[in-house]
């Protein structure tokens, strides 16, 4: 098959689909590489180290859609590049179509085949190509939210751990899966008072476990999230609904009870987000002020961390790679009811329940 690499071009973002170790392991299997110029340069990798271990070199992306059966990507594609595509297009990228319909419109009309990493499945019913960006954007979370509790950056001026003598910031954690999970040990490293929320009673218990005392758990009635708002200094939004939007857990009106310089991370944000005043920001332009708290909602968060991100990503996703460029899209999902879990577009057709009726889109099973 010949996969097609094409460089991001969404805000800030320096992540690649395929690094070079990746694109090696395709060229052992007998496929063709064709990889945008510089599309790695963000992490680091110069056409240099695609053309050593195979690939070939595009000069621009339209080349790289045109030479391709393939197109293996970071984030969702962006409206030039969905214009590119065309019914002989396998994409598989990550996609988060259930927040934005004009994109799954666009790419209905393209007639590709769109798998997305955020709804492929496991075993275990997880979802292990969101998993490892998941992870980063659980952690960075914590990291970003220090940064703006400071007085420079309009926060309250609050040392998230503390010091002998002065209590540390109290930070809620509004889901308890991948995300909130990571983004508790952060902040739990950081002695912050951390406490996660969650609708899952097993789960809760889980955390319980994992994390004895050193945070704790409550279970997420709207009674209990608009208590955490008001004692919170900060607030991270980590809930996901697989394929669907985001719930609103937090509302405009509650957001005015919060203390002034407290900060919202929501990590929701690439599904809608969940919080009602969230909107998506960038990392040119991430944080914005609502009622004297500080929220940020960057879309790509992975990205500021690119490489780091990029060998996480290629970790995960390389083994279904390999699967679709070694049997084809449809022979891969019939002998992988994982992979063809993430089949959201087919045909002109919305192939995914959750975002059709998110969206309002006819829903139509590809088998």
């Amino acid at each position: 098959m010949r996969v097609g690499v094409p460089k991001e071009i969404k805000n800030h973002e320096y992540r690649v689909g395929l690094t070079p170790a990746s694109v090696a392991e395709l060229v052992h299997a007998g496929h063709q590489v064709l990889v945008e110029t510089q599309a790695g340069m963000g992490i680091d990798f110069d056409d240099d180290a695609y053309t050593a271990v195979g690939a070939t070199i595009a000069p621009d992306a339209a080349a790289v859609f045109a030479g391709s059966d393939m197109i293996v990507k970071v984030k969702e594609p962006q409206p030039q590049e969905i214009a590119l595509l065309e019914p002989r297009h396998t994409l598989f990228t990550y996609l988060h179509l259930a927040a934005d319909k004009p994109q799954a419109e666009g790419l209905m009309k393209s007639g590709a085949t769109c798998i997305a990493y955020e709804t492929v499945t496991s075993n275990s019913g997880a979802l292990p190509l969101l998993k490892p960006m998941s992870e980063v954007a659980g952690r960075m979370s914590i990291q970003v939210a220090s940064h703006y509790l400071e007085k420079e950056q309009g926060g309250r001026g609050e040392l998230l751990g503390g010091v002998p003598g002065v209590a540390p910031a109290r930070v809620a954690i509004l889901g308890g899966g991948v995300a909130g999970i990571n983004a508790a040990q952060i902040a739990v490293g950081q002695r912050a008072d951390v406490t996660i929320y969650d609708i899952n009673n097993d789960r809760l218990a889980e955390l319980d476990l994992h994390f004895g005392s050193q945070i704790k758990t409550a279970y997420a009635s709207k009674a209990a999230i608009a208590e955490a708002i008001q004692r919170s200094q900060v607030v991270i939004g980590a809930v996901l609904v697989p394929g669907a939007a985001a719930p609103r857990l937090v509302t405009r009106d509650q957001l005015k009870t919060m203390m002034r310089g407290s900060v919202l991370v929501d990590i929701a944000i690439d599904q809608g987000g969940c919080f009602e005043t969230s909107k998506p920001t960038t990392h040119d332009d991430p944080v914005y002020e609502i009622d004297g708290v500080i929220h940020y909602c960057v879309a790509n968060m992975p990205g500021a961390v690119a490489r780091t991100s990029a060998f996480a990503l290629n970790n995960a996703t390389l083994p279904f790679v390999l699967r679709l460029a070694n049997l084809g899209a449809e022979a891969a999902m019939k002998a992988d009811k994982h992979l063809a879990n993430g089949l959201n577009v087919y045909k002109g057709k919305i192939a995914f329940k959750a975002v059709a009726d998110d969206l309002d889109l006819p829903f139509e099973a590809w088998a």
